[in-house]
């Protein structure tokens, strides 16, 4: 094959440049190993409230990436076209979470590692993957922090909420405070003893005490 041989291109040559049982077997572990990271994504998510169409994203991607890298690697042309391609490719979403960050990069890089013919390396490496996200995402907390939003009227009544949380609870440290005439809104970091929070509720018919408000979290904090 000449230099100039490498740069030809048929349309119809085209057609038979991945065998159809090549790609049957690609379209289908890339299938199952986008379903294996989404259940992953999904035992493991902690927000709020779940995404499906994200989950369902994975797989896609997965299955998506594996059918651009079968394409690449059997055109030489088609590759420096794709590249060209994706290049002005821009994404807007923004991702809030980091560990999703990693399940995209997960997805292509299983896609591509498929596509590759590294089918051992793609199965043994996402499970290994798999197992340590369930291991370390899954590990609850023993200290589940907690933040209660109290507004008080005065600098008394401020002390009183300082020394009563400190009986109440283990910890009880100050993130933030906003004060003005008439009107302090303090917020605290704390970690209960036990369930029980009905201290809350003594702490908002205190003296000098407007409302309080607690609230859990998972712990990232921004302020």
């Amino acid at each position: 094959m000449s230099f100039n041989d490498i740069f030809k291109s048929s349309y119809l040559e085209n057609v038979t440049a991945v065998s159809l049982p090549d790609m049957a077997i690609a379209i289908i572990l890339s299938f199952c190993l986008g379903l294996f990271i989404y259940f992953v994504y999904k035992k493991t998510y902690s927000g709020v409230m779940f995404s499906r169409t994200f989950g369902g994203s994975l797989v896609a991607m997965t299955m998506i990436t594996t059918m651009v890298i079968l394409a690449v690697t059997s055109n030489v042309v088609l590759s420096l076209g794709m590249v060209g391609a994706l290049s002005i490719v821009r994404f807007r979403t923004a991702i809030k979470e980091p560990m999703d960050i990693a399940f995209l990069f997960w997805a292509i890089a299983g896609g591509i590692i498929l596509a590759a013919g590294m089918i051992p390396l793609a199965i043994a490496g996402s499970v290994v993957i798999g197992l340590i996200m369930i291991v370390f995402c899954n590990r609850k907390s023993t200290d589940k922090p907690f933040i209660a939003v109290i507004n008080c009227t005065d600098g008394a009544a401020e002390k009183r909420v300082a020394d009563y949380l400190t009986q109440q609870v283990r910890k009880a440290v100050v993130k933030s405070k906003s004060a003005q005439k008439g009107n302090i809104e303090l917020s605290y970091e704390i970690s209960l003893k036990g369930d029980d929070t009905a201290f809350i509720t003594s702490l908002s018919e205190m003296d000098g005490v407007n409302s309080a408000v607690l609230v859990s979290y998972n712990g990232d904090y921004m302020g």
